[in-house]
């Protein structure tokens, strides 16, 4: 059983930042793939970014050159560093463990799955 716990999300204006993090139990979090979804209301679930358990981090196109992954094993945490945000960015932004040695953007290889956390970014 793995745990995740996000926690950092929040009420920003447009071109502000945000880190949100991620806490890990359960798994030996030092040979996970971790990564980051979020869901704007009335829309699919979407991949915004992942990192190797070899800390090789893979972006999505929209967020490209603004968020920044990262992670410490030894806190086994995961960060999502939002910059630039924008209105658009506005979502419930979930992490998620996979079993794999690689980043995937299919949310169905994710096995475990935090609760999410809110961001709203206004303009």
């Amino acid at each position: 059983q793995v745990q995740l716990v996000e926690s950092g999300g929040g009420l920003v204006q447009a071109g502000g930042s945000l880190r949100l993090s991620c806490a890990a139990s359960g798994r030996s979090f030092s040979s996970t793939t971790m990564g980051w979804f979020r869901q704007a209301p009335g829309k699919e679930r979407e991949f915004v970014g992942g990192i190797s358990w070899i800390g090789i981090p893979y972006y999505a196109d929209s967020v490209k050159g603004r968020f920044t992954i990262s992670r410490d094993n030894a806190k086994n945490t995961v960060y999502l560093q939002m910059n630039s945000l924008k209105p658009e960015d506005t979502a419930v932004y979930y992490c998620a463990s996979s079993p794999r040695y690689e980043v995937t953007t299919r949310d169905n290889e994710y096995d475990y799955w935090g609760q999410g956390t809110q961001v709203t970014v206004s303009s």
